[in-house]
Parts: structure tokens; sequence; C-alpha cells
């Protein structure tokens, strides 16, 4: 692992109609990966009770679709749906690129030119604000040409503790050299849900009281800077239960057909040898729906009809039904010994319609620009973005998704009160 240090010493630019022209907070942005809207009532982690108890707290937190793990963190960092940033799912093809993305490629996941919109940290660099990431979607990339100033490579062992020190470290250094905007990343969550579903309460509470007291580490730490810090805690989004007995080969199912897949799980996207075959084929498929629909991807309620990537989604889309899931003939044994491993029948998986109340992830804000002992009804993540750029005093991108006001009244009337 390789810690990237770019030295940035700059004024801070201040702009009007932020936080009455007052110095900008910092802001801690955390990703729990996995981390279902359910989880904290349902386990009730303390320190995580005490930091809602004192902040703001939404109702949960409704994914972009797809619900999966690289499009809604980056989501969550440039303020746009997956059609209009580019990450349109964790594996998809491009024709222009004539190549795939794969989150397991680590030439690809490096590379900018994959990365549409704005992320936080590239706003924060070009407006004069120090960054640092232990980890996000799309931070180990030059987006616009712009990394943050310090960051690192993933790697998933390392440690959450190592990574709770780091951010203290950053927090400790001189002013010139501290970082205004960090993001932090931990896959506990996603890792237990995945292994044995979301219903499995010992394993699941096992893993987020571990996960707690770490995060309680984390806020005495904060805390003890004197600085502050409005740390604005996200998850990605949630997971649903899925047997073996529903499980749909993907692979027997399109071998008839003139077209190429990619990916599967939750979601497939084909490319038409031929595109002018797409009503016909369409009408084949739907022939053989079984647990499973097939639908033009340029819909409302998918991707949507007017995006900047519409090539990327593909000509059609396979989308199971809610706990079924699609996966190649290996698929199936990749699951049996998965069921072997972890002694289980049922497994935790996500990438469904957002509107599914399983799919829903977390918003929990605490800090001194943060309302204290409020709750919000369930919003988009696409708002999350605006709300950083206000805290940060930054300007807000234009043909962004998200829409400040749905979070402003959170803030407290001067976003740097203390």
């Amino acid at each position: 692992m390789r810690l990237f240090f770019v030295t940035v010493l700059s004024m801070l630019t201040i702009f009007e109609g932020f936080g009455q022209g007052q110095p900008a907070s910092y802001v801690l942005l955390i990703s729990l990966d996995g981390y279902r809207h359910d989880y904290t009532e349902r386990f009730h982690p303390p320190h995580i009770e005490a930091f809602i108890s004192e902040g703001t707290a939404a109702t949960s937190m409704i994914p972009s679709f797809p619900t999966k793990t690289f499009p809604n963190h980056y989501t969550i960092a440039t303020g746009m749906r997956p059609g209009n940033h580019g990450l349109v799912d964790n594996t998809f093809f491009s024709p222009e690129k004539d190549k795939m993305y794969r989150i397991s490629d680590r030439s690809v996941v490096q590379d900018g030119s994959w990365y549409g919109g704005t992320p936080i940290w590239v706003q924060a660099e070009k407006n004069g604000l120090t960054s640092a990431s232990y980890f996000f979607v799309g931070s180990e990339a030059a987006i616009q040409g712009i990394r943050p100033s310090y960051y690192y490579d993933y790697d998933g062992t390392v440690p959450n503790a190592e990574r709770i020190d780091q951010v203290l470290k950053w927090l400790e250094l001189p002013e010139a050299e501290r970082p205004k905007m960090i993001t932090l990343y931990f896959s506990d969550m996603d890792d237990t849900g995945h292994k044995y579903g979301p219903d499995n309460d010992e394993k699941l509470e096992e893993a987020l009281l571990k996960l707690d007291r770490e995060l309680g580490t984390l806020f005495e730490g904060v805390k003890k800077t004197g600085l502050p810090v409005n740390i604005i805690i996200v998850s990605d989004h949630g997971m649903a239960n899925v047997t073996k007995d529903r499980l749909i080969d993907i692979e027997k199912l399109l071998a008839p057909f003139p077209l190429e897949y990619y990916n599967n799980g939750a979601l497939a996207h084909l490319h038409l040898q031929d595109p002018k075959d797409k009503k016909r084929l369409k009408r084949s498929l739907r022939e053989l729906e079984d647990h499973f629909t097939v639908v033009d991807p340029l819909t409302k309620g998918h991707y949507g009809s007017s995006i900047e990537y519409p090539s990327r989604v593909g000509d059609l889309l396979l989308i199971p039904d809610p706990e079924h899931y699609l996966v190649a003939t290996s698929g199936f044994i990749k699951y049996q010994n998965r069921g072997a491993m972890y002694d289980t029948k049922t497994f935790g998986e996500h990438g469904f319609d957002p509107k599914w109340k399983d799919m829903h992830a977390i918003f929990y804000a605490n800090g001194p620009s943060i309302k204290s002992g409020l709750t919000v009804n369930s919003f988009e993540n696409i708002h999350v973005y605006p709300l950083l750029c206000t805290l940060l005093q930054l300007p807000i991108p234009a043909h962004i998704d998200g829409d400040k006001r749905v979070l402003e009244h959170i803030l407290k009337e001067n976003t740097t009160e203390k």
C-alpha cells in the first residue's frame, strides 16, 4: 500500500452565500458499506446511537439504481446518478472504449477517463482546499487530472484501527497541510451481510458492535482535536436474502440469442449483435420470463431516458425478481461452496430496485453545523453532495442531479456555528 502526498499550500477561497463568509468547517465522510437502514434499530450500537441523538438521522437513504457499491459510492461523491457519472454498475462494457470496467481490474479502476462528474475531493482541490481519502470509490484515479492530496490505494486487509489512526493524524497536521475534506471507508457490514444474509442477528450484531467500538474511538479522537469537524455517515445500499433455490442460470437462458451479456446478480446488461433486433429479442425473452423481467434500460425507474452514458447500460436489462439472482452456470457451484463454508443456506445480496426497502441505506450527520435531535424523511443519495459542498463553502457544480434544498434544513443558520 502506498501513501501518495502532494503538498497543497493555499489560502481558503470564500464564496458568497455560504456560511455568511465564515471559514469553512471540516468534513469527514464515512461510508459503512452494506449497512442496511434497520441495523441500528435492531442492534443498538451505543456509539452510533449517541452520535445520532446529538445530530441528524434520516429514516433511510434511498440508493440510486442499480444498488451496487461502485455506482452508489460515486453517486454520493458526485451528486449524479450512475447513468450521468458513468459508473453504471460494478461491471459493465463501454462500446466507445471497447473495454470492460471491472472493480477487480486495478488498471481500469485507476483510470480517470472512466469517471464523469466532479467528486467532492476534486471540487475541494480545485477550489483551494486540501483533501484526503482513506479509501473511496474514484479516489485512486486522476479525475480531471486531480487526486486527493493524500490517498491510499484500496487494500481491504488494512485494519479499521489503522485507517482511523491515519485520519486522526491528518487532523493533527499543521493547518496549512491539514485536509478539510476526508473520506473513510469500512466494509464490515457488507462482508458479513453477504456471508450470512441480513437476518442472521448473531453474526450481524457481532460485526456491528465491533465496528461501533472502533467508530467510538474515532469520534473521541476527533473531539479531542478541538476542530470544527462535521461527520457524515452514509452507506451505499442495503442487503436482501437470496437462497440457492432462487438462482437463475443466465448463461443457459441467453445462450440461444445473438448478444453478449455483462455482469449478473441483480441485473445483467445485454448488448445485442444487431441493435435493430431489439424489439424482436425483447419479445422473445419476455416469453421466457420466469422470476425475471426484460426491460429497456432507458426508462424511468432504471437509468432514465436522458443520460450521459447510454451506451454503457446496454440495449436491454435482464432483472430478476426480488430475492432471485442471476448466475452463470459455474455460479451454482460457487453458491454451494459458500453454503458449506459459512454453514448457511441463505446469502445476502444487493443491486435490486432501490424502491425495495431492503435496499435502503443510512444517513447520519453530527457536528457543529448540524442540528441536534432531528429525524428527516427518506431521501435519495444524490442530495448528499450539495450538502458537502455547502459545509465546505464550495460552489455546487452545475448539472448535478442533487438539490441542496433537500438537506439544507438540517444545517444550523450559521454553518460554522460551534
